[in-house]
């Protein structure tokens, strides 16, 4: 997403995909009881040209790749894996919990532990709550400011300066002290700076208002009612880390459960897991992060198709982890991988431009 240069490069090297033989062998996803509904791409009527020789290269070049799933009218219809992962295993998530976390926040609301968006932190966070770099404007700071990246804290993962960058944060004892002790650099909501931290604030609100852990909340309230139970939280830091600070591991199937959601509008087998309009407004656009759409958590990703302009709600993760919501063609893309801090794991976007949704498309 940074550079557009390398977005093209990837495409480029999509197109050269499509010269490959035709080896690779598709097998319908299996129904595995865990809620989703398979099917056979066959069944799409369209073209699988694209598609077949894109899993046939990927099989067999080099590639850091871990899974790709397609989900089209609520059914399963692509499940591939690669490097050595499966079905079962579950996977880092990186950033692409903070989409989650996102959803666990409406959840807080819809249930009333937190009554609204606009409220202060400072209404929930009572421990810690700051000591350094007094300011009146953190007095100001909304849970909406979190979500938005736009605290106006000195958190800014993407500069290396910044004193609240994530790795400097990892480094110190008391994450959630030192991220409310940074000094503010912005008044709040008029910047956004993309901030890790915030989004361990995040979830620290969510367990203070609730009396639950993190864990516990999501397990109630999110992945019981999606038939997810392999799925932890962890980080890959040694030292002991807070609930709150702890990433998702979760299998790509119950991954693209996540994006269904989404899609479904908050619903998920006939059932509101989270409310509509918490869905719409958190994939709704708010701010700009380095010039892309960004809502609460969730990122709106152009695509040209055909001429025609098609945005994806987008949940990202380093190393390649992507939820993309395409709801004009009812689609769901899920990505693992292990490309972390490489250009590398922007290649999904180029297979999404260059394969997936033009073989849809060309459906319509």
């Amino acid at each position: 997403m940074k550079s557009i240069i390398n977005l093209i490069i990837l495409a480029l090297f999509i197109s050269t995909l499509c010269y490959g033989q035709h080896t690779y062998e598709y097998y319908p996803p299996k129904e595995l009881g865990d809620g989703w509904e398979t099917n056979n791409l066959k069944s799409q009527q369209i073209d699988t040209v694209l598609i077949y020789k894109l899993f046939n290269q990927i099989k067999n070049r080099e590639n850091k790749l871990h899974s790709v799933l397609l989900v089209k009218n609520n059914q399963l219809i692509i499940e591939e894996y690669f490097n050595g992962h499966s079905a079962e295993k579950p996977h880092d998530l990186r950033s692409t919990t903070k989409s989650i976390r996102a959803i666990l926040m409406g959840i807080a609301i819809d249930k009333g532990f937190v009554e609204d968006v606009n409220d202060p932190i400072s209404k929930y966070l009572k421990d810690p709550i700051p000591n350094k770099n007094r300011d009146r404007r953190k007095e100001q700071i909304t849970i909406k400011h979190l979500l938005t990246m736009s605290s106006g804290l000195d958190c800014n993962d993407w500069n290396k300066k910044s004193k609240g960058q994530e790795d400097k944060v990892y480094r110190k004892k008391d994450w959630l002290q030192y991220t409310l002790d940074l000094p503010m650099i912005n008044d709040p909501g008029t910047v956004s700076n993309y901030c890790s931290m915030g989004a361990i604030l995040i979830v620290e609100i969510i367990s203070q208002a609730s009396g639950m852990t993190i864990d516990k909340f999501a397990d109630n309230y999110l992945f019981n009612l999606l038939g997810i139970t392999n799925v932890n939280w962890g980080h890959t830091s040694d030292k002991k880390v807070i609930p709150s600070g702890k990433r998702l591991y979760m299998t790509s199937r119950d991954i693209a459960k996540i994006g269904q959601l989404i899609l479904n509008q908050g619903t998920w087998k006939g059932k509101q897991i989270v409310s509509e309009k918490w869905v719409n407004e958190a994939t709704t656009p708010k701010t700009k992060i380095t010039g892309i759409d960004y809502g609460y958590f969730w990122w709106n990703i152009p695509f040209n198709i055909n001429k025609k302009a098609v945005v994806a709600k987008t949940a990202t993760g380093n190393g390649g982890q992507y939820i993309m919501v395409i709801p004009e063609i009812d689609m769901v893309a899920v990505f693992t991988g292990g490309a972390y801090n490489s250009q590398e794991d922007k290649l999904p976007f180029a297979i999404m431009k260059d394969i997936f949704l033009p073989t849809f498309f060309n459906e319509k």
